[in-house]
């Protein structure tokens, strides 16, 4: 066994846990935890502040008995956010971003918690409550008053289960056997079953859409060991929640697809890396890995393999969107802030702890799973040549039934949007923000990786919504959740605000919008991670998308500032009142 020594001294892979213990204790981390810890393990203060700053759900100072955060998503926002933010402050007293002076409630915004198809949402000492009207948030806090227990008063969230191919065609959303998936492994060899993962042409499902195979191959060719595995459940893109229903409804099938990829390439750890807005959820994980252990499917020999020994922890994280990106998320499991790293070598080379790492997300865990399960044949008789197999969706936005939606590789825009029962469907956003947009010029385009590539989610806006209203909660959030690291990224997103913002008061010339092109070819060339390179992807398409509204908004005479005031028309508002 090689293992980098000078990695395992800085690393300290049970930060988060000891930092979420501190604030679950005393409602935050305080200033004696801080030096009580740093003496302890040896990390200056400076360090430890450094990760605790990081991320959003760490607390410096009081933060209320319970701690309230409001999601404030676009599909939040267009849902009702505003009058349930202001019953919210009515009923407790507190305003947004403070506590009450009782210190009962603590009020924050925050971005997507998983819960697009329920908005408005928040979480409440971490349970969820959907579905937020005022007057259903008169009543929680007149109970939470009263000494009501907030797990007696959250929701059960819904899986809005809302289509699954027929005649035996689905992948995910059919029954589950615990085990059966496993069950295949003790009479293939794991060149056999990495074969097997290649020849059903399966690729990542986080939106990069990297051959699972291929990935695990070159992990299994690795000499240095331990070998890792990761299971990226932090799907933090805003409108994704197909990894929720996945992890509530059967949780067995991606500990199975972690002990499939274990076997594959010769991990012999698993670590499930839980977002914290799922915090609800991680009591049904852990116990679910307990039942696995009793079943003999982890630990020594797991799964009856003489010599796999494989164990899975959970990783519970503390809220930062940039920890999606593998690098960084393997920095926030070794204890560190969750940056991504320098791109000097891919995980599968030097991942965790310096070690060869498999990171896969829930849904291609889960898709590996049922391939061994059924068979690559199953998998390739599905969807398209270049693109087999069935795809999650979570659709939220303008229709009524926003859900989860598994189709086949294939379908047209315009049949998922009669599907979902799309409301004047107008404005659509394929991926979430980092994303691209669409117009129903497009409707006929079909959702495959050669065509109209879809990570995951579909926001749907119809006639009636402002675009700009979109793109700016699109920027406020890429701006909030850079870390900060480079500079394209962090003056880049700032700037791009701005420059909304201009448009917004009228105030834009033809040249702001190249500007706005400039910037993004300058963060999508130089950033670090993703968050920096895909950050603008949604408006510029949009400027292509949608050419009379953006020329609009900068008519005007080109040798004066455009006001957008239009005198006849604010007589006639006048007018108007007056009679």
């Amino acid at each position: 066994m090689q293992v980098d020594l000078q990695v395992h001294q800085r690393a300290n892979p049970d930060l988060l846990d000891c930092l979420w213990a501190y604030q679950n204790k005393h409602g935050y981390i305080r200033d004696e935890d801080v030096a009580e810890f740093s003496a302890y393990r040896g990390i200056s203060k400076v360090e430890l502040e450094g990760v605790i700053s990081f991320y959003h759900f760490f607390h410096r100072k009081p933060a209320g008995r319970y701690t309230i955060y409001l999601n404030n998503s676009i599909v939040s926002e267009f849902s009702g956010f505003q009058r349930v933010k202001e019953a919210f402050e009515r009923e407790t007293g507190a305003a947004f971003g403070e506590v009450d002076p009782s210190g009962l409630f603590g009020l924050f915004e925050t971005a997507c918690i998983g819960l697009s198809d329920q908005e408005p949402a928040a979480l409440i000492n971490f349970h969820p409550f959907t579905n937020l009207t005022t007057m259903k948030v008169k009543h929680i806090i007149a109970e939470l008053k009263k000494g009501v227990p907030v797990e007696k008063l959250c929701d059960e969230v819904a899986d809005n289960i809302r289509y699954v191919p027929g005649e035996g065609r689905s992948v995910f959303l059919r029954e589950y056997f615990p085990g059966s998936a496993i069950a295949k492994l003790q009479a293939l060899s794991p060149e056999q079953v990495i074969d097997e993962i290649n020849r059903s042409k399966l690729s990542g499902r986080g939106g990069a859409f990297f051959p699972t195979g291929l990935k695990w191959g070159l992990c299994r060719q690795q000499e240095s060991s331990p070998k890792y595995i990761v299971c990226n459940a932090d799907e933090g893109e805003p409108g994704t929640f197909k990894d929720r229903v996945l992890l509530n409804t059967m949780p067995g099938l991606v500990l199975e697809g972690m002990i499939i990829a274990g076997y594959a390439v010769g991990a012999s750890v698993g670590m499930l890396y839980l977002r914290a807005e799922y915090t609800w959820m991680k009591d049904k994980l852990e116990k679910a890995i307990e039942q696995f252990y009793r079943m003999g499917l982890l630990g020594l020999n797991a799964a009856g393999i003489k010599g796999f020994n494989f164990d899975i922890r959970l990783q519970l994280g503390a809220g930062s969107y940039v920890i999606g990106e593998e690098t960084a998320m393997l920095n926030s499991l070794e204890g560190k802030r969750g940056e991504s790293r320098v791109k000097q070598y891919f995980p599968v080379e030097k991942g965790y702890l310096n070690q060869p790492t498999v990171v896969n997300n829930v849904e291609t865990l889960c898709a590996a799973a049922r391939v061994m399960e059924l068979g690559a044949d199953h998998f390739l008789k599905l969807g398209t040549p270049d693109s087999p197999g069935t795809k999650l969706l979570s659709i939220s936005g303008d229709c009524h039934l926003p859900g989860i939606y598994e189709i086949e590789w294939g379908m047209r825009l315009e049949d998922l949007l009669q599907l979902c029962q799309a409301e004047n469907p107008y404005y659509i956003q394929v991926s979430g923000p980092s994303g691209e947009c669409v117009s129903m010029a497009e409707k006929n385009r079909v959702l495959s990786k050669e065509d109209l590539r879809c990570g995951g989610s579909l926001m749907i806006f119809s006639g009636h919504r402002d675009i700009l209203d979109i793109l700016i909660n699109f920027a406020d959030f890429f701006k909030e959740e850079s870390c900060g690291v480079c500079t394209p990224c962090r003056a880049g997103n700032f700037i791009i605000r701005r420059k909304l913002e201009k448009v917004r008061l009228g105030l834009a010339h033809q040249s702001d919008y190249e500007d706005i092109r400039q910037w993004g070819k300058i963060m999508q060339i130089a950033s670090r991670c993703g968050l920096g390179k895909m950050a603008t992807n949604a408006l510029i398409k949009a400027l292509d998308a949608f050419p009379e509204y953006f020329n609009q908004k900068i008519e005007g005479e080109a040798d004066r500032l455009n006001k957008e005031f239009n005198i006849e028309r604010a007589v006639a508002d006048y007018e108007k009142f007056r009679s």
